[in-house]
């Protein structure tokens, strides 16, 4: 990790969904935009939430496994002992937690409401939806956020106007839809 690099965690809400998740992680792994943070917790949810989209035990696992594997600095520990002096919602708490302690800087989550501005402004932190994040990945390194897409919409049989539209609609505002693709 470089020393000016933005720390992010990655809530579950935005982890489960594949496009999503898929975009996120291909920006932090081969173009380094920034470090993915998560939690035991955080993967834990993560487990219920692609239980319940109908992934079987071993899928999930796998997926779990592979984040785990290609970012093997990513998993934060050592933040229980903060959950109960933050202010946020109670069932995020821990996400908080684990952004004070790995001195991250964003949380990315489509969930905001359980993460108001008060909560964060004591840490530094700032919530921003994946679209917003992404969106703002976009202006601060154009050419490698638009190569991922590109990549990630010839894997997964996408046009890329498709992806874009479907997963982050404000980008597809940005780029004309998708035409500066």
């Amino acid at each position: 990790m470089r020393a000016n690099q933005l720390v992010v965690v990655l809530d579950a809400c935005v982890l489960a969904p594949m496009p999503v998740a898929d975009t996120l992680l291909r920006l932090a792994e081969g173009h380094c935009l920034f470090v993915p943070k998560w939690s035991p917790q955080i993967l834990e949810e993560l487990r219920r939430t692609l239980e319940k989209f109908g992934f079987n035990p071993r899928q999930v696992e796998r997926r779990i496994r592979a984040m785990n594997d290609v970012f093997p600095d990513s998993l934060v520990r050592g933040y229980e002992g903060l959950i109960p002096t933050m202010t946020n919602d109670t069932k995020d708490r821990h996400v908080v937690a684990a952004a004070v302690k790995c001195g991250a800087r964003v949380i990315v989550s489509d969930n905001q409401r359980h993460f108001p501005v008060a909560a964060l402004r004591p840490y530094g932190l700032e919530c921003a939806t994946a679209d917003r994040f992404l969106a703002d990945q976009y202006r601060l390194s154009t050419e490698a956020f638009c190569r991922v897409l590109r990549e990630q919409a010839a894997d997964i049989k996408f046009s890329l106007p498709q992806l874009i539209a479907r997963h982050v609609p404000s980008l597809a505002k940005l780029t004309r839809n998708g035409a500066d693709l």
